[in-house]
């Protein structure tokens, strides 16, 4: 069994457990010398870990997506945890347990789906029905549907977490259309199901979460096209116009041509669409980080390079009274991180927030 979670982890704390290596990478220091950069990961979250001393010797053990027992030690860099590494190795398959180490939506997938069908079903537009319906009957979409994160780390990064965002974004969109007139609903949800549903073949996430080689080469967009066409090449009496409408909906949802947006969303509906959608990414997202920030000491999180900014703890600067808050927030735009360690979390013992604002 599974010994210690990553949202578990305390400051100055020893640890000895069983973690899904998510990516790795040998750096060099300042001075020349190599050190390890591993990101670590279990169900509850992930964590940076670096070895900064015998790293020939543990290199070669392990890879990417290989299951790790490891000893090393908690410390807060830039307000967040990190584990130095002081020894590891490598563990099979059978030594583990999977549901320890694959994040999941807490809501249950067949409930989800059962709620998706709902959506699906309450549709009045018979064509954009009929549509969604044999979209989502194919076997093979069905199953990855039910299984696919909604991005790779950004928000919803877990089992089940693109059908959580659509039906997130479904209730947000029946709520919105109520202070609008003349949105067309049936469209605006037909989108919604659309937009991101080629992320069940772009992402893979069989075992870590990263890009497929389809992903990497046309990226969901240009997937989801693909589904759309092929299943609107059957359905001879789909109108044009109609197509022409989804097309832009799956095109422009990402708002911004420096977001990746072939085009602007040029009607409601698909601006709509694209503020929903950011909304609904960067709340989860938000979420998410101060959740797993939530034992580390302060009124902020680091500085996170995906959001361009540090995220205020609410609850924390409240129950303080928010008068220290300003004093504690040393976060700034992340540096390049390749100096040196201190030498009292290089020897194994106790550090503190103050010993870690090296630049590693």
């Amino acid at each position: 069994m599974k010994e210690i979670y990553i949202r578990d982890l305390q400051p100055n704390q020893i640890v000895v457990s069983d973690f899904l290596v998510q990516s790795k990478e040998l750096r060099a220091k300042k001075s020349g010398e190599s050190y390890l950069s591993v990101a670590l990961a279990d169900r509850t979250g992930e964590v940076d870990a670096k070895m900064w001393e015998n790293v020939d010797e543990f290199h070669s053990l392990f890879e990417r997506d290989d299951f790790v027992k490891i000893k090393g030690a908690v410390q807060v860099f830039r307000n967040k945890p990190q584990i130095t590494l002081y020894k590891l190795k490598r563990l099979e398959e059978r030594d583990v347990d999977l549901a320890d180490f694959f994040p999941r939506s807490a809501r249950d997938p067949e409930e989800m789906w059962t709620e998706f069908g709902e959506v699906i079903d309450g549709l009045g537009n018979a064509h954009l029905k009929e549509l969604l319906t044999r979209i989502v009957a194919e076997p093979d979409i069905a199953a990855r549907l039910k299984l696919a994160p909604a991005a790779k780390t950004l928000h919803h990064a877990y089992l089940g977490g693109l059908l959580e965002h659509v039906l997130s974004l479904c209730r947000l969109s029946k709520l919105v259309v109520q202070n609008y007139k003349g949105i067309d609903l049936d469209l605006l949800l037909a989108g919604v199901v659309l937009h991101d549903l080629g992320k069940i073949y772009e992402l893979s996430y069989a075992r870590s979460f990263s890009y497929t080689s389809e992903g990497q080469l046309l990226g969901h967009m240009i997937i989801e096209l693909q589904i759309l066409h092929r299943t609107i090449a059957a359905m001879p009496e789909f109108p044009p116009a109609l197509q022409t409408l989804l097309e832009h909906l799956i095109i422009s949802h990402h708002g911004q041509y420096e977001f990746g947006s072939p085009k602007l969303p040029m009607f409601p509906e698909a601006l709509m669409l694209h503020y929903l959608d950011d909304m609904d990414s960067k709340i989860q997202g938000m979420q998410g980080i101060l959740e797993r920030d939530a034992s580390v000491a302060g009124n902020w999180t680091g500085y996170l390079a995906s959001l361009g900014r540090p995220l205020l703890k609410m609850q924390k600067f409240l129950e303080e009274g928010g008068e220290t808050a300003l004093n504690e927030r040393s976060v700034r735009e992340d540096p390049d991180a390749n100096g040196a360690v201190s030498d009292a979390v290089r020897d194994g013992g106790e550090t503190s927030e103050s010993n870690n604002k090296t630049g590693k």
